[in-house]
């Protein structure tokens, strides 16, 4: 089979696609044949171990994780002995796992791990991207901002694949949400449910003064320390992004009456992830949530699609099928 593969950080030319064998799936596990995946920020930062924290859990000098790619969707092709609630045929999409490998052909995933069937009338590739930007925008708006009717929230960085699902998570909880991008992405976050919508090319969201109960950044270009004036009293400041300055805030405000807070969604036990994708299904069912979907590349163009990601232009997920 085909898989995209890394031997060492840097620019996206690092990652070739190779043949290599298929996997064999164990007693407990499923055999998936990859439709898509996706490419995300998050990828990009481990291709480039950018910020450096990431060579502390991925290899100092060269990268333990070989394929990327965290979300794909695609159909059962072998169901271990051992697995119930999936069969051959079945269409599946979620999270593969922390070890990675959806930038693939075939991927291993647990029985019990982050996948669930395909609702009925959903087409199955986008669901590879908004498995990602789901994923990560819930746990933050939901248990992070607890993000409710009476919640004023600004998402910075709205157009992007995170973004774009947390709008529309704010938006379902009742929330009156602000959401900062450039001008040429006005109309699709206003078409996702967003009530203001500020240009970041034209004004600075950081100069509101008590306005927003949370602040979600949800692409890091800003800091708790930039966004704290326009917080309420009580708000809090949320960021996708890891690093040193995050850690020292979220320390530093741990009692105080504006708090900052990073979640580590890739991380959340596997159970936790296959719950919260079955009401992704209900929320997809319902029309409460779609898939935003910017662009799409075949895997042998897979170096591309993280040249594209690196730009930081794109409204929405990028999918690499195959």
């Amino acid at each position: 089979m085909k898989a995209a593969m890394q031997s060492r950080y840097g620019v996206p030319e690092v990652i070739e696609v190779r043949e290599i064998a298929r996997p064999m799936p164990q007693a407990d596990e499923i055999l998936v044949r990859v439709a898509a995946t996706t490419v995300t920020l998050a990828d990009t930062a481990f291709r480039k171990a950018d910020p450096l924290i990431i060579r502390l859990f991925n290899g100092l000098f060269r990268p333990k994780t070989a394929i990327l790619g965290d979300t794909i969707a695609g159909v059962v092709e072998a169901v271990g002995v051992a697995v119930s609630g999936f069969s051959v045929g079945d269409a599946v999409y979620g999270s593969v796992g922390p070890k990675l490998g959806g930038a693939a052909q075939f991927v291993r995933v647990k029985g019990n791990g982050a996948v669930v069937k395909v609702p009925a009338g959903v087409e199955l590739a986008p669901l590879a991207g908004l498995a990602y930007s789901y994923l990560t925008a819930m746990p933050f708006m939901r248990d992070e901002g607890q993000v409710g009717p009476a919640s004023t929230v600004l998402i910075n960085g709205a157009a992007g694949s995170v973004g774009a699902v947390a709008v529309q998570l704010a938006r379902h909880f009742g929330a009156e949400v602000t959401a900062v991008v450039s001008g040429r992405h006005e109309q699709m976050v206003r078409a996702l449910g967003a009530d203001h919508v500020i240009d970041r090319t034209q004004t600075d969201f950081t100069t509101a003064r008590e306005r927003y109960d949370v602040v979600f950044d949800a692409v890091g270009k800003s800091s708790f320390g930039h966004s704290r004036g326009a917080l309420k009293t009580g708000g809090i400041y949320l960021t996708t992004v890891m690093g040193l300055g995050i850690v020292r805030d979220m320390l530093a405000t741990r009692k105080g009456a504006k708090r900052a807070r990073l979640a580590t969604t890739g991380l959340r036990p596997e159970a936790d992830k296959r719950r919260d994708l079955e009401v992704l299904n209900a929320l997809l069912t319902a029309g409460a949530v779609r898939p935003v979907t910017d662009r799409r590349f075949a895997l042998d163009d897979i170096v591309a699609a993280h040249r594209y990601v690196d730009g930081q232009t794109k409204a929405g997920d990028v999918l690499v099928t195959m």
